[in-house]
């Protein structure tokens, strides 16, 4: 779906946001982490079309994205973490921008609205900012675009808000789509992001699925202080630790405990996810 082939992108060319990237991005629901400045929105921005590549390229079912063609743009929806609330109502909205989007179902549209307790007659600039993020997201899933980029969409909604949000994202999501979340709130989304990109200056220090992950790393959980591990935390239960997975044991993601093994071990990681890059 996307393909992304010796990519840089710098707003300052002392300090190059992505440098000689290239990955694939193919259907799923990605996670898309990394620390804060390390290029999630540019990412996003340029899968989009909304920032150029400096050097090489990015293609989105074989289109440049720069060129932001209507064929790429109708396949296409692109959530910002914030955007301006038009003074229109809901099914006003809707009425004006769906029909830009060959694939929108107003019967989805509806059932995300109502899961997510809002009214169709209310005004989108007198909505809250959850309120709003809301409307957005139940429109951009009920576009039923192949790709769906979502930026940060959990800041600004309340904890069963966050249990609608999932519910909603596992239930619009085929195989034929691709939804890529970038978020800092793992934990809001732990169960339902796979695969997993993670993001450092200027390149990508994985992408794979949960299942080449947990192949390769062991998360476990005790109550002393395992050793040869590649990260360890103490919590109140015990420790929690990730290990190069030697013997093929099953376990659990952790991806707070992931992403943390990943920044502080990027040599080993790229050594033993490297074919998989």
């Amino acid at each position: 779906m996307i393909k992304i082939n010796d990519l840089s992108f710098y707003y300052n060319k002392k300090r190059p946001v992505f440098e000689n990237v290239s990955f694939d991005i193919k259907s799923g629901i990605y996670g898309l982490l990394g620390e804060n400045g390390v290029g999630k929105t540019t990412l996003l921005h340029i899968i989009s079309g909304l920032c150029f590549p400096k050097k090489g390229s990015c293609k989105v079912f074989d289109n440049e994205s720069c060129f932001r063609s209507p064929d790429m743009l109708r396949q296409l929806f692109f959530l910002p973490e914030e955007f301006q609330a038009p003074l229109l109502l809901i099914e006003d909205f809707i009425k004006a921008n769906s029909v830009f989007y060959p694939n929108f179902s107003k019967e989805q549209f509806y059932r995300y609205l109502s899961e997510f307790q809002i009214e169709i007659d209310r005004k989108m600039s007198e909505l809250s900012y959850g309120q709003r993020k809301k409307v957005m997201i139940a429109f951009g899933l009920a576009l039923n675009t192949p790709v769906t980029l979502l930026d940060e969409p959990t800041n600004g909604l309340d904890i069963p808000s966050k249990s609608q949000f999932r519910k909603i994202i596992a239930s619009a999501y085929d195989e034929q789509r691709c939804i890529i979340i970038s978020t800092h709130q793992v934990r809001d989304l732990e169960s339902l992001i796979d695969p997993i990109i993670i993001l450092d200056r200027n390149q990508v220090l994985l992408n794979n699925s949960v299942e080449e992950i947990t192949r390769k790393l062991l998360f476990s959980y005790s109550s002393s202080k395992p050793e040869d591990t590649l990260y360890c935390e103490q919590t109140m239960q015990g420790y929690t630790s990730v290990m190069v997975n030697e013997y093929g044991v099953e376990s659990t993601l952790n991806i707070e405990a992931l992403f943390n093994t990943v920044v502080n071990n990027r040599e080993k990681i790229k050594e033993l996810f490297n074919s998989n890059l």
